[in-house]
This record gives C-alpha cells, structure tokens and sequence, in this order.
C-alpha cells in the first residue's frame, strides 16, 4: 500500500488505501498506528476498498511545527477536532456512502463522527469500544494515567499498559507480536497521548448515537477483554435498529491481531449486509 498525506490543522496526516468497491475506513486506538489494521487490510481489498489513516500525532502522522502550543493542545483533547481530521480524509478522497470503523479510541471518534455526517456512512460500527462515558471511577484511572506519563513517560506507561489488552494465551504464545506493538508507539509524543486520555474523559454518553442510528451498526466485543466489558456491549447492541454483534471468545481488546480471521469474517458479514 502506498502512503500518502494530506495537510490539516498544522499537520501532515497519512493514510493509505488498497482495493476498489465500497470504501471501509479503519480508524486505530490509543497507543496504536495505522499497521494494526494489517491483518484486516489485506483480507478486506479483496472485496472492498480499505482506507486506513494515522491519528494526529500518531504513526506517520506529524505535526510540520514540533512545539506545541496550546491550541495545539486543546485540539488534541477535543474528540471533535479527530471527527473534522475524518470529514477532511473523506473530502480529500471524494468518498461517499462509506464504513467507518473504529477500534476503542477510534470508536469513541467513529461515535462523533456518525453524531454529525450519518448522511455520508451506509454503516458504522464499533470495534471493542463503548458508547458510554467514562464512568467516574475510569476517569481517576485516566487521570492516574496522564499523571504517570509526566512523571515518566507515555512510552513508559504504554509498556507497562498495552501487554493488559492481549489475553494471557496471546501474551504467551506471540510475545514478539506484543513487543512490535510496543516498539511502534515510541514515536509518539508523551503530550499527544496525555491529550488523547483527556479527550476520552471529556467525550459525552453517545448512547443515543446507537438508539438514533438510521444505518447499520456493527459491534465487535472480546470476551475476556478488561478495558470494554463484554456485557457493556451486549446491552448497546440492543440499541440499534439494525446491529450486528460479534463476541469473540478468544480475544480481550485487540482480536486485529488475536484473532484476525474473525474479526475480518465480521467486518465482511457487515459489508455484505449493507450491500443487500
């Protein structure tokens, strides 16, 4: 897949897209880049168009002046202002009637983005992510969180936090996987991820997102995952008109990478219903 950029708000945003057909847009998580998504990439371009994009400050996408303001910094902490960087991809790409998916950070964005531009999705759907609000006992954590990057590091934190979203079978069998993951994040900026935490404290319930939906929703849920309980998303998969859930027993928090085949076997199931 070819990389390519696009300017927006002081920043040169990557993406990459493979395959022809209906687009699919991938967005990634927190602590995460566009290369999470590989797996799902090359099964998706047989049968659709997958676009797949770096958040602000993550992966390839950088910012051209390396200091941080602060209206750098109230951006990087407003979920909306991820929702407009989406809304440019699309008007960079002339894409219409489009999938967006998002995995737990990117699915709080998925959320805002179908709050504002329904009109321009044929579905949507969330990937181990929740419509609910951080609970006050989650933004201590998150708090907790951003205090421990300042004293350390964000990549200190990540390396202590991301081995919590792979399930211990994973953990054991490919170490070397979840050490990649690790490696990948230290380009990222401690402030750009204290900026993410914010953002996730800040975002509204967005229940209503999924009760309101007009286009299909897709829900995937890991069955031993800590970070979004499974039972939090068997209850928002009542909210829809149309949903279709996935709960992948062998997963936590990241089946892009435990267990790749049915998460792509669920994304495709979801393109094939919206294509009907």
């Amino acid at each position: 897949m070819e990389c390519s950029t696009f300017k927006f708000e002081g920043y040169q945003v990557s993406y990459q897209k493979a395959g022809i057909g209906k687009p699919v847009i991938l967005v990634h998580g927190f602590g995460e880049d566009k290369e999470v998504w590989r797996n799902q990439i090359e099964a998706i371009k047989e049968y659709a168009q997958v676009i797949v994009v770096d958040l602000l400050g993550s992966g390839n996408s950088v910012k051209e002046n390396p200091v941080f303001s602060d209206t750098d910094i109230t951006n990087l902490c407003n979920i909306d202002f991820y929702v407009k960087m989406l809304y440019k991809l699309i008007q960079e790409l002339e894409l219409t009637n489009m999938i967006l998916l998002g995995h737990s950070f990117g699915g709080y964005i998925t959320l805002g983005f179908a709050e504002q531009y329904e009109y321009l999705l044929s579905g949507f759907g969330l990937i181990h992510s929740t419509a609910y609000a951080d609970s006050e006992e989650k933004k201590v954590n998150r708090q907790r969180g951003i205090d421990l990057m300042e004293k350390y590091s964000g990549f200190d934190f990540l390396k202590t936090s991301i081995p919590n979203l792979f399930t211990a079978d994973f953990k054991n069998k490919h170490p070397e996987q979840v050490g990649a993951y690790i490696e990948r994040t230290k380009k990222i900026e401690t402030k750009t991820l204290q900026c993410y935490y914010r953002a996730m404290i800040a975002r509204p319930d967005r229940t209503d997102v999924l009760r309101k939906a007009t286009k299909p929703v897709l829900i995937v849920a890991g069955e031993q995952d800590v970070a979004v309980p499974v039972n939090d998303l068997l209850a928002q998969a009542s909210l829809p008109p149309v949903c279709l859930i996935h709960v992948i027993k062998d997963a936590a928090h990241s089946s892009m990478f435990e267990a790749p085949e049915k998460l792509n076997f669920a994304i495709k199931e979801f393109i094939e219903v919206i294509n009907l």
